[in-house]
């Protein structure tokens, strides 16, 4: 037997294979849709992950505002933020935040799935998230991708 011919191929920025996934965000349950972007955005999902690179998808996500969550987690659910002086500890409930700026709750979700280091913050960068249908990447020909949980 040869063992020559398994080589452990390692991937880097050069082979990495990136494509453009189109995720519609509408009628998904906000953390089952999070993990499968950060699944994805990981590159966990390909044969030659490797886990000190970048290799995985370039993720655009649209109609981030028609996100479910379950129970009664739009009222009770409590996304707290710090300004940095005293007494300035801030609350806001999902439905605050959905008014306010409604690509907020994904990318916070997503974030908080990834590495808390260099990469993690390198494949952050990979995530696009809108509102509504239109979005800036057309340019790269997303491949529509979806998420059958």
């Amino acid at each position: 037997m040869d063992t020559l011919s398994y080589k452990t191929i390692s991937a880097n920025k050069e082979n990495a294979n990136k494509q453009w996934l189109l995720i519609n965000a509408e009628g998904q349950t906000l953390g089952r849709l999070s993990s499968e972007v950060a699944y994805i955005l990981r590159g966990k999902h390909k044969t030659n992950f490797t886990p000190h690179a970048d290799c995985g998808d370039n993720v655009v996500i649209i109609n981030a505002e028609k996100i479910q969550l379950t129970g009664n987690k739009w009222d009770e659910k409590v996304y707290i933020r710090y300004t940095g002086y005293p007494g300035g500890q801030r609350f806001a409930t999902p439905k605050e935040m959905m008014a306010k700026h409604p690509t907020a709750m994904i990318e916070m979700a997503v974030r908080g799935m990834l590495p808390k280091n260099r990469l993690g913050r390198a494949v952050y960068r990979n995530l696009y998230v809108y509102a509504g249908t239109a979005h800036e990447q057309e340019a790269q020909q997303p491949k529509e991708h979806i998420i059958k949980r």
